[in-house]
């Protein structure tokens, strides 16, 4: 049964309100990664622009100025309630309309994902957050996968669109529910697509999202395929770059889908 826990009738308890006066970046980019987290702090000239606090510790939020844009960064956590609370309150501290997230994700068609980033286009929605933030539905659409497809195409990026299964249970990807969303068509796994997309959409921000798939499910057995370093996994500095072009391709008002 689908959890239907949409309110949008009554106030909510607890409420994020955006300050006057909060600073203003033209795209706000979430990684997942500790690894490309020092990677820019260590090659951008980085300011830190808010602090995100909670019981687990502190998130700090960093802005970088790239081809005249005003881009924030900061690290977020695994799951999607947390990655979720994270955006919350990151939207009332910085004063912003876009966000891009990359970061890993499981493939469940090595045939089609091979090589390539994954743009999700929908992601079904096999975790509780987003009922929270959209009517139940079992797939939210990502409604910009088309400007990400775009700009990949334009940088001459090999990817692929296709379905994400967005799980809150990493260790109970089973092999019967992995053969169901592969038939429905899913071609990667993660964590948080479906709630960030959902929040974004409640909130009014855009959101652009995009996988480097580091680990293969369709296989016998579990396999790991990012065990040579960080290069082309999940940390490789690389995606980071790209998020940042993306994140300049974005912030151009004249952008139109190119049929």
């Amino acid at each position: 049964m689908i959890t239907n826990s949409f309110d949008n009738q009554t106030a909510a308890i607890i409420e994020p309100k955006r300050k006057a006066g909060v600073p203003l970046v033209d795209v706000m980019i979430i990684t997942f990664s500790y690894i490309i987290e020092e990677y820019i702090k260590n090659h951008f000239n980085c300011t830190q622009i808010a602090t995100l606090y909670s019981a687990a510790g502190l998130t700090p939020v960093y802005q970088i100025e790239y081809k005249g844009k005003k881009i924030g960064f900061y690290k977020t956590c695994i799951g999607a309630p947390c990655t979720v609370g994270l955006v919350e309150d990151v939207l009332s501290v910085v004063d912003t309309d876009k966000i891009i997230m990359f970061g890993g994700a499981g493939c469940l068609d090595k045939e089609i994902a091979r090589g390539k980033i994954v743009i999700p286009t929908e992601a079904y929605r096999d975790e509780g957050t987003s009922y929270h933030y959209a009517p139940a539905a079992d797939y939210i659409t990502l409604k910009n996968s088309y400007i990400v497809a775009d700009f990949m195409k334009q940088a001459n990026i090999p990817y692929v669109l296709g379905k994400t299964w967005t799980t809150d249970a990493i260790y109970r990807e089973t092999r019967g529910n992995f053969e169901k969303r592969k038939q429905d068509g899913c071609i990667a796994v993660e964590m948080e697509c479906a709630s960030v997309q959902a929040v974004c959409d409640f909130r009014g921000v855009k959101f652009y999202n995009f996988l480097k798939s580091g680990d293969l499910l369709d296989a016998p057995e579990w396999d790991p395929r990012s065990e040579l370093g960080n290069k082309g996994s999940q940390h490789d500095p690389r995606y980071f770059m790209m998020a940042l072009e993306l994140a300049c391709f974005v912030s151009n008002s004249h952008i139109r889908r190119q049929l």
